[in-house]
C-alpha cells in the first residue's frame, strides 16, 4: 500500500484512534473467536450502531441531501452556502459533507480544524463554523489534508453511518448533506440510513448534465426520496464590459427539465468570478455584497427552500 493512502483500518480523532471499519470486530493475538460468535458479536454492533443512528436523526427536523448526476456543477458549493445562509438566519445547521473520495467543505468554508474525541463516550466533536452551525468532514480527520481516501463500497459505508452514530451532533433544525455526483454507495447509503432526507439536485443548463440529471430523478423515485427541487447552477455569465449576458452553458436547461419531471426549480444562479475566488480563499464575504447578481439570486433559493420546509409542516 502506498504510504500516502489513508489506512483502511482506522482513522485519528484527536488523540484516540478511532476504528472506521464496518462491521469488523477488534482482533489481538488473543482474541480469535470461532464463527458463529464473530457474526452474532457483529450483529450486536450493528443493532447498537442502528439504534444510535435513529436517535440521532431525531436531532434534525429537516434532512436535505445535496446531490448531482454529474461532477463539476457546484454542488459542494451549494450545499455549503445553503447550509451558512440558513445558520445566518438564526437555524440550528448540520453540514455533513459525504464526498469521502473529494471532499471540499471545510476548503470553501475556511475551516483548518480536526476533529477531535470528547470525553463523554468518545464521540467526535464536529467543528464549529458558526456558533450555531456544525460541519463533519473526512478531510478534517485526515493529518495531511491532500491524501487520497482509497475505498471500496462497505469501507465508505460504514464511515457513512458513523458520521452520524459516533458524531456529537447537537439538535439542529436543518442537516445539509453533501454528496459526491452520481447514484453510487454515498447517496445510496444516505437515502437508506436516512429514510427523510428531501433531495436538492443541482445541475448547469446544458443536455450533458441534464442527462445524468435524469437519472439522478429516477434514483430518487426508486428509493423513494421526495426531491424538494432543481438548482440552475451556472446559468449564463455576465461580461464585465457591455453587460450583456454570456450563455456559456445555453440556459433555462434546468427549467424545461423540472417542468418536464413535475419538479420545483428552486432557481438558477449565474456564473460569478468573484464566488470562484472567494470559495478558494475559504470566505463568505460576497454574502454581504447584495448588489451582487449572485448574492441576490442565492438569497431567493434559500427563501424558496425555507418556504417549502415550512409548507411541509417541518419548518424549524
Amino acid at each position: 500500500m502506498c504510504k500516502r493512502e489513508v489506512d483502511e483500518e482506522d482513522l485519528v480523532i484527536g488523540t484516540e484512534r478511532v476504528d472506521v471499519r464496518p462491521n469488523i470486530l477488534e482482533k489481538g493475538e488473543d482474541s480469535i473467536m470461532p464463527e458463529d460468535e464473530r457474526v452474532e458479536g457483529q450483529r450486536a454492533m450493528m443493532e447498537a450502531q442502528d439504534a444510535g443512528i435513529r436517535a440521532k436523526l431525531k436531532r434534525f427536523e429537516n434532512k436535505f441531501l445535496i446531490m448531482s448526476g454529474k461532477g463539476g456543477v457546484g454542488k459542494s458549493t451549494i450545499a455549503a452556502y445553503l447550509a451558512v445562509s440558513l445558520a445566518r438566519k438564526g437555524h440550528q445547521v448540520g453540514l455533513m459533507d459525504a464526498d469521502l473520495h473529494g471532499p471540499s467543505i471545510p476548503r470553501l468554508l475556511g475551516l483548518k480544524g480536526n476533529i477531535v474525541s470528547s470525553g463523554a463516550g468518545r464521540k467526535g466533536i464536529p467543528l464549529r463554523f458558526l456558533p450555531n452551525m456544525q460541519v463533519m468532514s473526512i478531510e478534517s480527520l485526515l493529518a495531511e489534508k491532500d491524501t487520497a481516501t482509497i475505498w471500496r463500497g462497505p469501507l465508505k459505508i460504514g464511515v457513512i453511518r458513523q458520521f452520524i452514530s459516533e458524531i456529537d451532533w447537537h439538535t439542529a433544525d436543518y442537516l445539509i448533506i453533501d454528496c459526491p455526483p452520481g447514484t453510487g454507495d454515498e447517496p445510496l447509503t444516505v437515502a437508506q440510513v436516512i429514510p427523510d432526507t428531501k433531495a436538492i439536485i443541482v445541475t448547469t443548463p446544458q443536455e450533458i448534465s441534464l442527462a445524468d440529471v435524469r437519472k439522478s430523478i429516477s434514483f430518487c423515485h426508486q428509493v423513494n426520496m421526495e426531491i424538494l427541487g432543481l438548482i440552475e447552477n451556472m446559468s449564463g455569465l455576465r461580461c464585465p464590459h457591455c453587460g450583456e449576458t454570456i450563455d456559456l452553458f445555453k440556459t433555462d436547461g434546468g427549467a424545461v427539465t423540472a417542468k418536464k419531471a413535475g419538479l420545483n426549480l428552486l432557481g438558477s444562479l449565474p456564473l460569478e468570478p468573484e464566488i470562484v475566488t472567494e470559495g478558494d480563499r475559504g470566505s463568505i464575504a460576497w454574502m454581504d455584497k447584495e448588489g451582487l447578481p449572485y448574492t441576490r439570486s442565492f438569497n431567493q433559493i434559500v427563501d424558496r427552500v425555507a418556504d417549502l420546509t415550512k409548507r411541509s409542516g417541518t419548518g424549524g
